[in-house]
């Protein structure tokens, strides 16, 4: 499920909502279906109200800056900046002065103290937090927009989410949203907090510009890369080249993770990405291959790509017109003279290298290196046993020729 949260409306926009399907198109995630909270914000009002006849839900309206006022005079004291709830002492009388002054509140919901928070998480282990430590979230805005915290254990609750896997830094959060299920009648969904992962410097972040799908794409990594390599940082098992995204599956699991932050290096991808490629069969990028590049002809040039789109300057090579290179007319001569000859097959390098070895008495790259630049045009590539079938009898003998 994808679900677009999006009640934020300074930081959503259509455009940032279309990146995501893009980016999670690129890596071969495709959900089975999308809703956005925007248009779920009824659900989030009944909830709300639920909370509130309970008392665990109050109204508060104090300012942006009266609050700021407090959070210093708290730490001045030594004292960690948790919310007074200042707002439970307000009597009605002061609700309707405060609202006769234009003043909007803000919603919180109210934590039970007596309840400490407890859970095993998936990747931290047993977790504790008193729940006297923690200050009562704010829930929605006194402009009437909501934070994500009660919106987003509603839709848990509606979508019978299962498992939460999220950042440590979202470890008192998921605290806190563990009252919200219990409050709302609910059982709450399996947590897992992953180590944050670092760059070169510091913590990876999508604000401070860090590189990500667009980057990537244009640089011809394969998304399978991204997910072989993700789905290894931070455990003990090596980082491997996959075919597919489900090949990640089978040794695949949550527990494997550390509790220490991975890091990240985006220069792994390129290296891991053309061994990814290496494992492909013709199915698994066919559809991405230049027409009338078959399975023989991918199996021959597949071990020479780091990325998938060299594959169309092999294809030429193979297909032509290539413009051979003669450094040794008479040798060539000899080769030309030498293939004609011969019964073509499968093994038609192996043979017309030893019948050539035999003739001239050449040895190595005097022997081979020739004939490669004659039929390719290149100093190195592909194997030329696996080549030289693909090109062809005649169009092999024409480039001799030249």
């Amino acid at each position: 499920m994808l679900r677009l949260d999006d009640t934020d409306l300074a930081r959503s926009s259509a455009e940032s909502a279309q990146s995501i399907r893009a980016d999670l198109a690129w890596l071969g995630l495709v959900p089975d279906a999308e809703v956005q909270q925007s248009d779920r914000l009824a659900l989030y009002e009944d909830a709300l109200d639920r909370l509130a006849a309970q008392g665990r839900a109050y109204a508060c309206y104090e300012t942006p800056e009266e609050l700021e006022l407090k959070r210093r005079v708290a730490l001045s004291r030594g004292l960690p900046p948790i919310y007074d709830r200042a707002a439970l002492a307000l009597s009605e009388t002061e609700r309707a002065r405060l609202e006769a002054e234009g003043r909007q509140p803000h919603w919180r919901f109210k934590l039970d103290e007596t309840a400490d928070l407890d859970w095993i998480d998936g990747v931290r282990g047993p977790c504790h937090f008193p729940a006297a430590s923690l200050s009562d979230p704010v829930v929605r805005r006194a402009d009437g927009s909501w934070l994500y915290m009660l919106p987003s254990v509603v839709d848990d609750i509606e979508m019978g989410i299962t498992d939460i896997v999220r950042g440590e830094d979202h470890v008192t959060n998921s605290a806190v949203q563990l009252q919200m299920f219990a409050a709302l009648g609910a059982k709450p969904p399996r947590l897992a907090h992953m180590a944050l992962l670092t760059g070169a410097d510091a913590a990876l972040s999508k604000r401070l510009g860090s590189e990500g799908v667009d980057a990537w794409a244009a640089a011809g990594i394969e998304p399978v890369a991204v997910a072989a390599l993700l789905a290894r940082l931070g455990t003990s098992q090596p980082v491997e080249p996959m075919a597919k995204l489900a090949d990640l599956l089978p040794q695949f699991s949550i527990s494997h993770f550390g509790r220490a932050p991975a890091r990240f290096d985006p220069g792994d991808l390129a290296s891991l990405s053309a061994r990814c490629l290496h494992h492909m069969a013709h199915d698994d990028v066919a559809e991405r291959l230049p027409a009338g590049v078959g399975a023989a002809e991918w199996l021959a040039i597949r071990p020479n790509l780091s990325r998938l789109d060299e594959v169309a300057a092999w294809h030429q090579v193979i297909a032509g017109p290539v413009t051979p290179v003669v450094e040794d007319a008479e040798y060539l001569a000899t080769a030309h003279a030498t293939l004609a000859g011969l019964a073509w097959g499968d093994d038609i390098w192996a043979r017309l290298i030893e019948a050539l070895k035999s003739a001239t008495g050449r040895k190595g790259k005097p022997l081979f290196l020739p004939l490669r630049l004659a039929l390719t045009g290149q100093a190195q590539g592909p194997e030329m046993a696996a080549l030289l079938p693909l090109i062809g009898r005649e169009e092999a003998l024409r480039r001799l020729s030249a």
